[in-house]
């Protein structure tokens, strides 16, 4: 039986997105084995970080060691915000108002013990036999993962615009493509699919026998 991973772009704020698409990869995945790899930056700017929050830690309880979930720089924004008082306004003027308006309230020193523990613990690069999974991607110039945990979750140029083999297919979200589209490249996939900017919520289903993914999974906001 084929293992799948699937791996799932940006979700800010997109609770009911997020929904729907677990129920499409429920649908396609038919009692296969399967992971599911998300890519951070679950809140901010859309309506429901209390929800897609909620949804997550509920799937960490009960998917077990079948789910990864890597941080975004988003996640590190607010973790910034409550730690850090200097980082509020950053955090703040990039999409965290609407996120305490999903959790009723209007103060960092307000959210839930609960989830901020949770985003503190959560990793930054995800690894297997073909693939690694990061929010934003890696310097080129050297093979293998990024010890640099804030390029992992910052870095555009120039892993964007110049190809380099890391020496495996590298998966990762953190710039929207708002094509609604998949942004496929040679050595790496771009998963973010814009859903908080009214496009779509991408899941990239992946195999043990290739590096890029086989399909998409989309689901519309």
């Amino acid at each position: 039986m084929t293992h799948l991973t699937y791996a799932i772009g940006d979700l800010h704020g997109c609770a009911d997105a997020l929904e729907r698409l677990l129920m499409e990869i429920a649908r396609h995945g038919a009692g296969r084995d399967h992971r599911l790899v998300f890519l951070g930056d679950y809140i901010d700017r859309g309506p429901d970080s209390a929800g897609v929050l909620r949804i997550l830690q509920d799937l960490d309880r009960t998917e077990g060691k079948r789910a990864t979930f890597l941080m975004g720089n988003h996640e590190r924004m607010l973790l910034d915000a409550y730690e850090k008082p200097f980082g509020v306004a950053a955090w703040l003027e990039n999409g965290g108002r609407s996120t305490l308006t999903s959790f009723g309230i209007h103060d960092p020193e307000e959210l839930p013990r609960d989830a901020l523990n949770w985003m503190s613990g959560l990793d930054t690069v995800h690894e297997d036999e073909r693939r690694y999974y990061v929010h934003a991607g890696f310097r080129r110039g050297r093979t293998g993962i990024d010890p640099d945990v804030e390029v992992r979750l910052w870095i555009r140029k120039p892993f964007l615009t110049e190809d380099f083999d890391f020496g495996k297919h590298v998966v990762h979200g953190h710039t929207p493509q708002k094509t609604g589209r998949p942004d496929v490249r040679p050595f790496r996939t771009n998963i973010d699919t814009a859903c908080v900017f009214g496009c779509r919520l991408t899941a990239g289903v992946f195999t043990g026998e290739a590096g890029p993914a086989i399909e998409f999974l989309q689901v519309g906001m």
